[in-house]
């Protein structure tokens, strides 16, 4: 695709990516047939090719819509299309560069800018979440039943192993995921355990960044960033990977030496750590036979929901399925289970609409597999598709700790 860049970005280092990203595209319109949005609505400027010739013409200089930022506020940022693109265009950077440019030129209403900030500055500070969580439980009964779908009920973690082996991994807390699911990293550490391999949380590691990152707090996604690299630092040299237990956090940290390469005083630091991080499907591969043989008990039909972060951020697909068949999971997939749930970190609370639609008719599809439980690999995944059934939905990890105990 030519294009000609306008001043304002020429020359600088998000203008030189962008233009190598809008170049690669030849408008074959292939990753119009995998977009979710684009398939609700019927909008080409509600698809990937559509919106890649809006953020053409924002970096180009022509005049800045509301118009324009409400299509790409609807873009779930799922990279499906990128699964699908022949030229392998990274839609997913060119988006977030799109975004930055269009939110310092369109304000946003006053409550929209008022609800956005809340979620930038509650969301990614674990405490505060977990307060605001809890206080939500309390009195779910009494809220609406849209609210009472965003309150999880509250969740026992059970034991952390307090073992020590000679075989060390760190895990990223988060900030959510510790008030909404804390079974996910205690079932982690204790799968682990049973295999010799101790599990270790960084104190002063939190958000991965993902959620301000994509709600255009970008500087302040860095340093979000910075402060996990800062923790983890001291832990480089002896452990054999950083475990990301919710694929969505791992697809941003993976991304790290690539977010942070203009800083001199991270640069470095953080590929090293890009590199170090692995999702928790890439870990457990190397322990199936083992697993195998300690696993205790199956279950019934499961059906696995991939996440967009694990099967299209980070192209990682069939590991989740392998671990659980080896301790005796019948695990399905469902009819389109590359299409996005709707969950898609705040797109939920933003694109309320839209995301029920996708949830419905995601929850449709796993139902027709005739699974008694649904799993997935992302906390927000397994809350929000929870949120409109009854069949338990939980991390597949937890299955594997239920087989070995």
């Amino acid at each position: 695709m030519q294009t000609n860049l306008a001043d304002f970005i020429k020359n600088t280092r998000e203008g030189e990516e962008a233009e190598a990203i809008l170049r690669a595209c030849v408008h074959c319109g292939f990753c119009t047939a995998t977009c979710p949005t684009y398939q609700l609505l019927g909008d080409e400027l509600d698809g990937p090719r559509g919106r890649i010739y809006l953020i053409k013409q924002v970096l180009e200089g022509a005049e800045v819509t509301a118009k324009t930022q409400t299509h790409l506020d609807r873009c779930l940022t799922c990279r499906n299309c990128e699964t699908t693109c022949p030229s392998g265009v990274k839609y997913g950077r060119l988006v977030d560069i799109g975004r930055k440019v269009v939110e310092e030129r369109v304000p946003r209403p006053l409550g929209e800018r008022i609800k956005r900030k809340v979620l930038a500055e509650g969301l990614p500070r674990k405490a505060l979440f977990g307060a605001a969580l809890k206080t939500g439980q309390i009195f779910r009964p009494l809220l609406s039943p849209a609210l009472q779908d965003k309150v999880p009920g509250r969740q026992n973690a059970g034991v952390w192993p307090a073992r020590e082996h000679a075989r060390k991994m760190l895990v990223l807390d988060g900030c959510a995921q510790p008030a909404m699911a804390p079974n996910i990293n205690a079932a982690t550490a204790r799968v682990l355990d049973a295999l010799g391999v101790q599990l270790i949380v960084a104190p002063r590691a939190g958000c991965c960044g993902a959620l301000r990152h994509h709600l255009n707090e970008q500087e302040a996604a860095l340093d979000d960033m910075r402060r996990n690299i800062d923790a983890w630092w001291p832990y480089v040299g002896t452990v054999e990977a950083i475990v990301m237990t919710a694929s969505g956090c791992g697809a941003t940290v993976k991304e790290y030496g690539h977010l942070l390469a203009h800083d001199p005083s991270y640069a470095e630091k953080a590929a090293r750590v890009s590199a170090l991080t692995k999702d928790l499907s890439e870990i457990m591969p190397q322990f199936e036979a083992e697993l195998a043989q300690k696993a205790r008990s199956g279950a019934g039909r499961v059906a696995f929901h991939p996440p967009c972060t694990l099967q299209h951020g980070q192209q990682i697909r069939g590991k989740v399925e392998s671990v659980l068949r080896a301790v005796g999971v019948d695990v399905v997939l469902c009819a389109d289970s590359h299409l996005c749930c709707g969950s898609a970190g705040t797109y939920s609370l933003l694109q309320p609409e839209l995301s029920l639609q996708l949830r419905d008719r995601k929850l449709a599809n796993l139902q027709d597999t005739g699974a008694q439980t649904i799993v997935s690999a992302n906390v927000g995944c397994t809350a929000h598709l929870q949120s409109g059934t009854e069949t338990p939905v939980m991390h597949w990890i937890e299955l594997i700790d239920k087989a070995l105990n």
